[in-house]
């Protein structure tokens, strides 16, 4: 067992089992996709909604739209509560004995993966269009500018980082049916 000092204390990693260093690259197999998404509803709820003096109510800063803040807002909560779902998943899967129990969450991750890649893109090209036509007299003081146009731009980062957990996944789904055929071919009951 390794333990670390760091002067007077000691950090004993005993709580990380036998999980090789693969595991780990496999465990963090999400990158960047949280934080992306806690920035995208993060800057879109704190500022893009303006209040103008001569109105009584909020307005969306992405050209007065609330469904253009609704939809940041609500991909942003949802994608960041789909990575802790997996995050989860990607911590229980070296548990999961059946290869084809195996290849199911891969397949899932799969599957949600290129969904959210595509839920991306479609707010990105919604954010960003509506920021275009977005009217300066709406907003002449420029409160919220910066928090939209961060929103529209992890958004876009938002794009890769899923397709790139996509992508991700599938070569784990490849090194998964690797070991099912292996499996199949030469088991372990027919070692001597």
């Amino acid at each position: 067992m390794l333990t670390l000092e760091f002067g007077i204390l000691e950090f004993d990693p005993s709580w990380i089992g036998s999980w090789t260093p693969r595991s780990w690259v496999s465990w963090r197999s999400r990158p960047g996709c949280e934080l992306f998404s806690i920035v995208v509803f993060g800057s879109i709820v704190n500022e893009g909604y303006l209040n103008s003096a001569s109105e009584g109510e909020e307005f969306c800063i992405y050209n007065r739209n609330p469904n253009a803040c609704s939809y940041g807002v609500a991909v942003g909560v949802l994608a960041f509560l789909t990575c802790l779902l997996y995050l989860a998943l990607d911590v229980y899967f070296p548990q999961i004995s059946s290869v084809k129990d195996r290849k199911k969450a891969v397949l899932s991750d799969i599957g949600v993966s290129a969904f959210w890649a595509f839920l991306w893109f479609v707010g990105f090209c919604y954010l960003a269009n509506q920021w275009q036509v977005s009217k300066p007299k709406d907003n002449p003081l420029n409160e919220g500018t910066d928090a939209a146009r961060a929103a529209i731009a992890f958004s876009f980062f938002s794009i890769f980082t899923w397709s790139l957990t996509a992508a991700l996944a599938v070569r784990r789904f490849k090194d998964l049916s690797f070991q099912e055929e292996y499996s199949t071919l030469f088991p372990a009951s027919a070692q001597p």
